[in-house]
């Protein structure tokens, strides 16, 4: 009955829907999503994190549309829990979100994934601009509303054109979603992750990375 119990919790690790309307869960990687992450070219041999340390979560997510969806991500296993809580207060707080899907579904493409302003977390690949691997890679990154949060290099280059109206930094339609959307200091968005340890891009200063939200490293 011990082994039966652990391959049950195994299955699922976790559901941590408590909000009214928001559900989340936690799966170990399983074949299926296994297949995915290498077809899409997401995970490969030689990456610094192992399957078994990671997790993929299903979350509630409020659409552009206001409607309620379910997004997937995959994260490490050290911070499955938490991001799923952070994900609870966003939808708590009507924070729009335009998709949720694996970069998998991207070809492991982070230029693709942006394009489509997808919110995605976990890519084997290296900084942007470097050759050490990226905090994506150990499953420790999350990437939100990505066009309307860009990454902005230290000479003032935004690589992506539907992103070049939010250089500026304000919101100029409150009640239009993509504005919505934008990440400022003192957000209660921002918050949300700053108040769980993570580090936001937009606090750095010889670039600015709007999107990105992450964990150090132990």
């Amino acid at each position: 009955m011990k082994t039966l119990s652990k391959i049950l919790l195994a299955s699922v690790l976790a559901s941590v829907g408590t909000l009214a309307g928001y559900k989340a869960s936690i799966h170990p990687i399983d074949k299926k999503i296994e297949q995915r992450m290498r077809k899409g070219h997401s995970y490969k041999n030689g990456c610094p994190v192992k399957l078994k340390d990671l997790r993929y979560l299903r979350m509630t997510y409020r659409g552009f549309d206001g409607k309620d969806y379910t997004g997937e991500m995959i994260v490490h296993k050290e911070v499955s829990k938490e991001v799923t809580r952070i994900f609870g207060e966003l939808y708590k707080m009507k924070y729009p979100i335009r998709k949720m899907r694996l970069v998998s579904d991207y070809g492991g493409s982070d230029f693709r994934s942006i394009e489509a302003d997808n919110t995605s977390a976990f890519n084997c690949r290296p900084v942007t601009g470097g050759k050490k691997w990226s905090n994506h890679a150990y499953g420790k990154a999350i990437d939100l509303n990505p066009l309307e949060n860009p990454y902005v290099s230290r000479s003032g280059r935004i690589s992506h054109k539907a992103s070049l109206k939010f250089r500026d930094r304000k919101r100029k339609n409150p009640f239009k979603p993509e504005y919505r959307a934008v990440l400022l200091p003192g957000d209660p968005a921002v918050a949300a992750f700053k108040k769980r340890g993570w580090r936001w891009g937009g606090d750095w200063h010889s670039i600015k990375d709007y999107q990105h939200f992450d964990k150090n490293r132990k």
